[in-house]
């Protein structure tokens, strides 16, 4: 199968997704968001597959939307762009959470927004000391997506979650992992190494026991997030026709900040 912004190899049991908009920071649209729900359905169907890995060409895991389409969609009034990659991003960590092998993301630079909430929906994040975590939605007038403030709050609590979607301060590789939603952090040469000792040891596992653990933590956890993805998306919908939301895209690409007036 052909995919958009994407690069995608299965590997002696192995999954490998790459981000590959590199020249938009790995910016989802609705054309990548597509071809990464295929690669995902195809890997939930391979039984072949004993883990998978996701990464990112660049210097830049993902800013998380690609701001130059919203930027387009809101100088167009072209709402309905917007609510689709709303509903994608949120496509996309729900089935990374019920994915029933192993997932391991490996990053190396800033992850912003809806990247930032699948890394969350991971098993495992590798990061290098280059990393950053950012919830970015603040500063455009949305609210988080990608099942944000769900996995957010069951990772590192309420009041931590609360405070760093309220402000958009960057969490750096170290106190992710020091909060633990990042598993080991490392130089940026060695990610790849310290994956590929994780992969090993993961290979002396039976798949019917990771397959397990994952349906039970989804049960014990997550089985609600369908009802909370029709909140997150009925709220994504209603800032989406905000004048906060339009001046916020519009400010992000004038290089400025934002005047946000409640409109």
């Amino acid at each position: 199968m052909a995919y958009y912004g994407i690069l995608m190899e299965k590997t002696d049991g192995l999954a490998r997704l790459t981000l590959n908009r590199p020249e938009v920071a790995n910016g989802f649209n609705v054309p990548m968001c597509d071809s990464i729900l295929a690669a995902l359905a195809d890997v939930a169907s391979d039984e072949s597959l004993r883990a998978m890995v996701i990464q990112a060409a660049g210097k830049v895991f993902s800013v998380g939307g690609d701001l130059v389409q919203m930027k387009e969609a809101v100088d167009k009034d072209d709402i309905d762009s917007l609510v689709r990659i709303a509903e994608q991003v949120n496509e996309i960590s729900l089935a990374l959470k019920k994915l029933g092998i192993p997932v391991i993301m490996l990053v190396d630079g800033p992850v912003a927004g809806a990247a930032f909430n699948m890394v969350l929906a991971s098993d495992f994040c590798i990061a290098s000391e280059k990393s950053k975590f950012i919830q970015a939605f603040v500063g455009v007038g949305l609210a988080p997506d990608a099942g944000g403030l769900f996995l957010l709050t069951r990772s590192i609590g309420i009041n931590r979650a609360t405070q760093i979607t309220m402000t958009g301060e960057a969490v750096s590789a170290e106190k992710a992992l020091d909060w633990g939603f990042v598993y080991k952090v490392c130089e940026s040469e060695k990610v790849t190494k310290v994956a590929d000792q994780l992969l090993k040891k993961l290979a002396r596992g039976s798949k019917n026991t990771y397959r397990a653990i994952k349906s039970m933590v989804w049960e014990s956890e997550f089985s609600a997030w369908e009802n909370y993805a029709k909140l997150e998306l009925s709220l994504q919908k209603e800032l989406a026709f905000t004048e906060d939301f339009k001046e916020g895209v519009r400010a992000h690409s004038e290089r400025r900040r934002p005047k946000f007036l409640g409109k």
